[in-house]
C-alpha cells in the first residue's frame, strides 16, 4: 500500500516588495521630523508602503541617534524626536512663556500622576484640603490631565489621569517613571496634612477660584 505524502503548502507571496530596512528607517525619520505630536507604530505603518516593519526600523533609527543632539524618544505608546535633555538650555529663546503653577496645582498634579485614576474626593483626602475648581481647570487647560472613567462606586464619581502631553513635557515614557511619594515629600511637593475628615475650607490661593460649581465637572 502506497503512502501519500502531502506537499508542504507554499506561503502566499505579497504582490508588493517591502523597501530595504535602510529606506524604511529613512521614511520613519522623515515622518518624525515633520510631525509635531508623537506618533504610534500603527500610525507609521499606515503611512508607509505595504510590508514595512516600523517596529524594527525604529530600533535601528533609535540606535543611530544615540549620543546625538536629538533623540528618538518613546512617549507612552508613541514616538517622537526630541532635543537631548542636556542641550535643552540652547532652546531657551524658542520656548513659550511659562505659566507658573500654584503649589496647590503642583500637589494635585503629583497626586493624580501617582494615584491615577483618582477622584477629586480622593485627592482631597490625600492632600487634607479641599481642591478648588480653579486648580483642576488650570491642569485641564494645560492638557496635563484629562477625565478618566467614572468609578463604579455610589455616585459614580469621575476620575482624573495624566495625559500624553504631560509625559511629553516631562520627558517620561510612562507614569511609572515618576518619583515615589517619599521623593515627592523630600522635594517639598507633598506635606503632612491634617488627617482625613478634618478638611478646612477651600484653598485660598490668590490665582484660584472658589470651589463653588465644582460639581459641574462630575455631571454626566
Amino acid at each position: 500500500m502506497k503512502t501519500v505524502t502531502e506537499a508542504p503548502e507554499e506561503k502566499e507571496e505579497s504582490l508588493f516588495e517591502a523597501p530595504p530596512m535602510a529606506e524604511q528607517e529613512r521614511m520613519i525619520e522623515a515622518i518624525l521630523f515633520a510631525t509635531a505630536e508623537p506618533i504610534t507604530l500603527r500610525e507609521l505603518e499606515a503611512r508607509m508602503p505595504h510590508g514595512c516593519d516600523p517596529a524594527e526600523a525604529m530600533v535601528h533609527l533609535r540606535k543611530r541617534y544615540e549620543g546625538r543632539g536629538v533623540h528618538v524618544t518613546k512617549i507612552g505608546d508613541a514616538w517622537a524626536i526630541r532635543t537631548a535633555a542636556d542641550l535643552g538650555f540652547l532652546m531657551q529663546k524658542e520656548t513659550v512663556e511659562t505659566r507658573k503653577l500654584s503649589r496647590a496645582a503642583i500637589e494635585t498634579l503629583a497626586i493624580i500622576a501617582y494615584h491615577q485614576p483618582v477622584t477629586r474626593a480622593e485627592i482631597e483626602e490625600i492632600r487634607g484640603v479641599s481642591v478648588s475648581r480653579g486648580t483642576v481647570d488650570q491642569l485641564l487647560e494645560l492638557e496635563w490631565i484629562r477625565f478618566g472613567r467614572r468609578k463604579m462606586t455610589p455616585g459614580r464619581p469621575v476620575t482624573f489621569v495624566v495625559t500624553q502631553s504631560f509625559l511629553d513635557h516631562f520627558g517620561l515614557e510612562n507614569a511609572r517613571d515618576l518619583p515615589g511619594l517619599k521623593e515627592l515629600r523630600a522635594a517639598g511637593l507633598l506635606e503632612n496634612r491634617p488627617p482625613p475628615g478634618t478638611l478646612p475650607g477651600p484653598e485660598s490661593d490668590e490665582d484660584e477660584e472658589s470651589s463653588e460649581g465644582q460639581s459641574e465637572l462630575f455631571e454626566d
